[in-house]
């Protein structure tokens, strides 16, 4: 994609027994196997309903498959260690076995980094940068690529106030500090993605600067940006209640055009359609 400005194309991420080149923007499909996320809560509790889904990401084109076993929307609650394990471990030992795909496990517990390592996972995705107790370690002992995301304060009062004097510089600041954690952990940096953290502590306006200020992250490291279906893209369109995909994928293609490698979103079909037509447009 000629027009996109991705310092990172040579990148490649060694996930266990698999690996992913970024050379062209790729695609997370989110499967959330918890009864209280905030777009699709519920709907994949059980192992039969989340493999249907799995299958359905990755044959409309999801490059990895994101498993999620806690929510951390607004105002959500903590779940017990053996709570997540219990939920995320048969969905990705089937998914393993089933698919031959890249799996990605959404989780901030050094328990559970450590046993989805064990089982086949390729990335570990942590919305707490992995500053859990002993989750660098784990990470760092597994030897997989990680995703540290920015979140000012706690899933539950996050949105409540949140405030920067300059949210682009702030973001870029701690992501920073963290990869440096993580290269002193001794992981490769090639290996480390960030993600912004768009909607966790941040209004509409801090958002907004995110988006328009990526470039300045991607210098930092290759960049992973969830925003589908997300408030700040009810806000924008000016009804919370209308539906969200549309502008989710236009939201995340010009995360993509701002350097963004992956896009982590729920519609996979209408993303990756935008990607080849951007593509096709841009070559």
């Amino acid at each position: 994609m000629a027009s996109v400005k991705n310092s990172h194309s040579r990148i490649t991420l060694n996930c266990g027994d698999k690996s992913l080149s970024l050379d062209v923007p790729r695609i997370m499909g989110i499967l959330n196997v918890t009864p209280d996320s905030f777009s699709d809560g519920g709907r994949f509790v059980g192992l039969d309903d989340a493999m249907l889904q799995a299958e359905s990401l990755v044959v409309a084109g999801a490059d990895i498959l994101d498993i999620g076993g806690e929510s951390t929307r607004p105002g959500a609650a903590e779940v017990p260690e053996q709570q997540e394990l219990d939920r995320v471990m048969p969905v990705l030992e089937a998914v393993c076995s089933r698919f031959d795909c890249i799996v990605s496990i959404d989780t901030s517990k050094a328990a559970v980094m450590r046993a989805v390592s064990r089982a086949g996972a390729g990335i570990i995705n942590d919305v707490r940068a992995l500053q859990e107790p002993d989750a660098l370690k784990i990470a760092a002992e597994s030897g997989l690529p990680v995703c540290l995301m920015h979140m000012q304060g706690a899933p539950r009062s996050m949105q409540s106030n949140p405030r920067y004097q300059d949210v682009v510089a702030e973001v870029g600041k701690f992501l920073q500090n963290r990869l440096e954690q993580c290269v002193a952990a001794g992981m490769d940096q090639s290996q480390v993605l960030i993600d912004p953290g768009f909607g966790f502590g941040k209004t509409l306006e801090h958002n907004i600067a995110l988006v328009e200020g990526l470039p300045s992250l991607t210098d930092v490291a290759p960049v992973l940006i969830g925003l589908s279906r997300k408030r700040m893209i009810g806000q924008m369109l000016g009804d919370d209640e209308l539906d969200r995909t549309m502008g989710s994928v236009v939201a995340a293609l010009r995360c993509i055009e701002q350097g963004a490698s992956i896009v982590r979103v729920h519609d996979v079909v209408q993303m990756a359609q935008a990607i080849r037509v951007h593509a096709a447009i841009t070559a």
